[in-house]
């Protein structure tokens, strides 16, 4: 099934989009103790680098720290862990009984299916939820009610190297736009002596993610549009197909894409070795910093461009156990007004959640290499993050399904066994 078949599309909230004073309207959403003198535990990741300037712990405090003076009755502890311990930590304290008031972290759905979060309907009034772009708004769903509130957003776009184009006889202007103009340009780049001529990132760092982009490619996805798994859909078993035939083992690729993780590519892209990739805006940053002239492109499709790329978000949620539903809405209310909202996404490179601040992005000159990415977030394809069973797919895709576009490799069994252990998964944990 064709992907614009597929996704559900929901018009844009009729009433309108709220402004930065709509945010702040959070009259009804009172019904737990009161908010007076309320200590609110925040856990946060780092978008930076822990103790330096850029970590996000700067900005939460900050944040925090205003918001208080708006509101002396609450006061917001803020912890921020890297993104290699912030799972553990978190999952710790909610195991233990002891989550914190609000998460930000790139989950929400076990927690919500065991009833430990609030709805976002019982936290922000409505205006404030139509801020939300509808994909996004959806994705953070668990059985059609919103419990994640998306938090920051990226899409994907093909990058390529123009000076390995020219040494290849390309034209530096025109990237790859099907999937046979890809090989023909690998074949190119391959001829001129370029390193990897398509970096293809199959290792368990992102498989999940890589493998998307290419499914979408040819009309497949890992769900329909009803959340049944597709995984061994004949039109991804196809993708797979072609990747191992006209890509892998033609030696168009680094050796074994099985065990490449996408880092690695992309630090070999910031060294002019790889000639094309699909990447996302910190890409664009770590490009940007070693001279590296690139070019950015829709993705490849079977036939011609891709009809959607992939979209990724991270999430914030508001834990029921404290009883803190008005102070907790309160503050997320502030953390999506445009300009702190903003002030975040502009920092590290991200895209915005909101109508209000996409559309200030959309005007900020200073952030036009991000507009191309921006231009996708409205379509772009999500994981199925709201589905309880999503977690442990997840993490089994990203060990084996490489494996099914190695050299010799079979994408009908690899995708088939995939299959058989994400339904098993859905029956232990239906959505």
């Amino acid at each position: 099934m064709k992907k614009m078949e597929r996704r559900r599309f929901l018009g844009m909230a009729a009433t309108g989009v709220a402004g930065a004073a709509g945010m702040t309207a959070l009259s009804g959403c009172g019904g737990g103790p009161g908010s007076s003198e309320v200590t609110l535990k925040l856990v946060a990741a780092d978008y930076g680098n822990p103790g330096a300037e850029n970590s996000s712990k700067v900005y939460w405090q900050k944040l925090a720290d205003a918001f208080t003076e708006k509101n002396p009755d609450i006061t917001v502890d803020v912890t921020v862990h890297s993104w290699n311990d912030i799972g553990k930590k978190l999952t710790d304290m909610v195991d233990k009984g002891n989550p914190p008031d609000i998460a930000q972290v790139d989950s929400y759905a076990d927690w919500a299916d065991e009833g430990k979060l609030y709805k976002v309907s019982e936290l922000l009034p409505i205006p404030a939820q139509a801020e939300f772009l509808v994909p996004l708004a959806e994705a953070g769903e668990v059985r059609r009610v919103q419990y994640g509130l998306p938090f920051v957003a990226s899409t994907r776009v093909l990058f390529y190297n123009k000076d390995l184009f020219e040494k290849a006889g390309l034209d530096p202007e025109k990237p790859p736009e099907s999937w046979q103009e890809l090989k023909s340009a690998a074949r190119a780049l391959k001829s001129a002596g370029v390193r990897i001529p398509y970096g293809l990132p199959l290792g368990p760092e992102e498989a999940q993610g890589e493998s998307l982009m290419w499914m979408l490619g040819n009309g497949g996805a890992y769900v329909d549009s009803v959340g049944n798994y597709t995984i061994n859909s004949p039109e991804n078993i196809e993708t797979f197909q072609w990747l191992r035939d006209n890509l892998v083992t033609p030696g168009y690729t680094e050796p074994s894409p099985q065990r490449t993780d996408r880092q690695r590519l992309f630090d070999a892209f910031t060294e002019g070795d790889v000639g094309i990739l699909n990447g996302h805006p910190t890409l664009m940053q770590q490009a940007d910093k070693k001279d590296i002239s690139y070019g950015t492109g829709k993705l490849p499709g079977s036939k011609g461009p891709a009809e959607g790329t992939l979209g990724v978000a991270d999430w914030m949620m508001a834990f029921k156990k404290n009883g803190h539903r008005e102070a907790c809405g309160k503050f997320l209310a502030f953390v999506f007004e445009t300009k702190n909202h903003y002030s975040f996404v502009s920092q590290y490179g991200l895209l915005p959640v909101t109508t209000s601040a996409s559309e200030k992005m959309r005007k900020d000159k200073k952030q036009k290499k991000l507009w191309p990415f921006l231009d996708q977030l409205a379509g772009a394809e999500f994981y199925p993050v709201g589905k309880v069973s999503w977690a442990g797919t997840t993490a089994t895709l990203k060990k084996s399904i490489g494996q099914a576009a190695a050299k010799g490799g079979d994408p009908k069994a690899v995708l088939t066994e995939l299959q058989r252990k994400a339904e098993a998964e859905d029956e232990a944990k239906p959505s």
